[in-house]
């Protein structure tokens, strides 16, 4: 319905041939969908991602609102794998011992201290085993 649409971006009236419609409730100027970050044209051959109202390209959407690692505070792409300690999400490169560097594997028992992962060794439980075998401890 040109003419009666007012665009998200500018404000004024939407009386041109074409217009973006973001979303089911906002529309925009074909000139006006940038990404707010880097000045990107979106249009149909890049994909918008949508936040307090404001349009970003993906790479900006990701770097500013996407989950990062809370060992190197990097984004994650959709093609990385990932370790999980809690809440905290690590590249398996980043998944490591904060004392000797080891890489933590699945199945490696380890100690999360805030933000610090601990392998067994250094954290100072017992060997596999000798909890079993030894006096418990309170």
């Amino acid at each position: 319905r040109p003419g009666l649409a007012l665009c998200a971006g500018c404000g004024g009236r939407i009386q041109d041939p074409f217009l973006l419609r973001v979303s089911p409730d906002l529309e925009w100027h074909v000139a006006c969908l940038k990404c707010a970050e880097c000045g990107q044209p979106l249009d149909e051959t890049c994909t918008c991602f949508l936040r307090d109202g404001k349009a970003y390209c993906k790479r900006d959407y990701s770097r500013l609102f996407g989950i990062k690692c809370a060992q190197c505070r990097a984004a994650f792409s959709s093609s990385d794998l990932v370790m999980r300690a809690r809440d905290h999400v690590y590249h398996l490169e980043c998944f490591r011992c904060a004392a000797c560097g080891r890489q933590l594997l699945p199945g490696d028992q380890f100690c999360l201290r805030e933000r610090d992962l601990l392998c067994r060794a250094d954290h100072g439980l017992p060997p596999d085993g000798a909890a079993a075998r030894g006096p418990r401890s309170p």
